[in-house]
Parts: C-alpha cells; sequence; structure tokens
C-alpha cells in the first residue's frame, strides 16, 4: 500500500489529486499540508513512503523539507510538482534527494505513474523535463543513468520480449514497464522504442 503525503500550497490542486486517487485501491493520502513545516510534521508523525510537494511554499520550501525528510527518513520516496522547470530548481530537489519531478501541467494519468514509478523506487521525469542535462539520480555518479530495475528491463528488451512479457516476468504492472521504456528514452536521448531495442543490443544488456 502506497501511503501518500501532499504538500501544495494550492488547495485546489491538493484537491484534484485527491479526486484522481480516490479510487486507487493501492494507495492512501495520509495526510496533505499547504507548507513546508506541515508537511515535515505529518511525515514524523504518520511516515508516509512516499511524498509529493511543491517546491515554492510558505514557512519552508520543498527543497528544505525535503532534505529534512531524506536526513530523519531516507526511505521515503519525494516527488517534486511544481511549475519551475528550470534545470537549477531540479538539480536542487535532486540534490536534496527527491527521486521524481513533474509539472503542475501533467496530466493527471502521469502524476499516478509518478507516484507509482518513485514508490517501486524508480526515478520519474516529467516528459517536458531534459534529462540529458541533468543527475537524473542522485546515486547516478555510482550507479550510471539508469536504475537497477531499468537496467534489468533493458536486458529483457534486448531478448525481444513485449511489455507484457517483461509485465509478467517481473511481476510488475504492463503500465509501469511503459513508463520505464519512456523514462529510458528521455534519459538517453533515444527517439523511440526500436532505438531503444538497439541501444541494449549494442550495449548486450542481456543475461
Amino acid at each position: 500500500m502506497i501511503r501518500l503525503a501532499i504538500a501544495e500550497d494550492h488547495q485546489s490542486l491538493i484537491d484534484g489529486i485527491k479526486l484522481l486517487l480516490e479510487y486507487e485501491d493501492n494507495i492512501t493520502i495520509i495526510g496533505t499540508a499547504n507548507n513546508g513545516e506541515e508537511l515535515l510534521e505529518i511525515v514524523r508523525l504518520k511516515q508516509p513512503n512516499v511524498v509529493i510537494t511543491d517546491i515554492r511554499m510558505p514557512k519552508m520550501d520543498g527543497i528544505t523539507a525535503t532534505k529534512h525528510i531524506k536526513k530523519e527518513f531516507p526511505h521515503t520516496k519525494i516527488l517534486a510538482f511544481t511549475m519551475f522547470d528550470q534545470t537549477e530548481a531540479i538539480e536542487q530537489m535532486i540534490d536534496a534527494g527527491a527521486s521524481g519531478y513533474i509539472l503542475k501541467n501533467s496530466s493527471l494519468k502521469e502524476v499516478l505513474n509518478a507516484i507509482v514509478s518513485v514508490y517501486e523506487g524508480n526515478t520519474y521525469f516529467d516528459v517536458n523535463i531534459n534529462t540529458n542535462v541533468l543527475q537524473v539520480d542522485s546515486s547516478s555518479k555510482k550507479k550510471g543513468l539508469l536504475t537497477n530495475r531499468q537496467v534489468e528491463i533493458l536486458e529483457l528488451v534486448a531478448q525481444g520480449k513485449t511489455s507484457r512479457e517483461i509485465a509478467t516476468q517481473l511481476f510488475i504492472g504492463i503500465r509501469t514497464v511503459e513508463t520505464h521504456r519512456k523514462n529510458m528514452i528521455r534519459i538517453l536521448g533515444l527517439r523511440g522504442k526500436g532505438e531503444l531495442m538497439r541501444y541494449a543490443l549494442d550495449k548486450k544488456y542481456r543475461f
């Protein structure tokens, strides 16, 4: 079960996310906040495993709140939800410990995909963000651009397996596999699924 906390100074956006997730059986919203200080209190009291936070908020901004949360609760996943697409802002959130970054003009479906993706231990970036100029993972200096799960999927892509076959083998949803594919295409600067297959073969991501 994904235990979710939301921090956003516009209550209408919180209400929209709550409506989106109302019928999601595997997600429960355990608290909402309109500033960073309230968010930190919620995290300390209820310990969510995923947090959605805006960057610019009163009393304590999202970057500072993320630093505090990751220091006290390192396993909590943070998803930035903001209007700022500047490289500096994104990198500051990544450096603070965020696992994902989506823009406020994203579809609600993408918000849901992002929540599930970071909960499963992956990185997630809005389709409109150029990840080629970013350190897309706070641990990427040691592990490279792709997460372990993404490398695992690439190995199966190199074997010619479909998204459905990969989902079955890894015990994850097809939607999750497709999200990984899209993220890998963006991260690696590729143009489509065909290029992802060629990349996987060239790099010999296979068992």
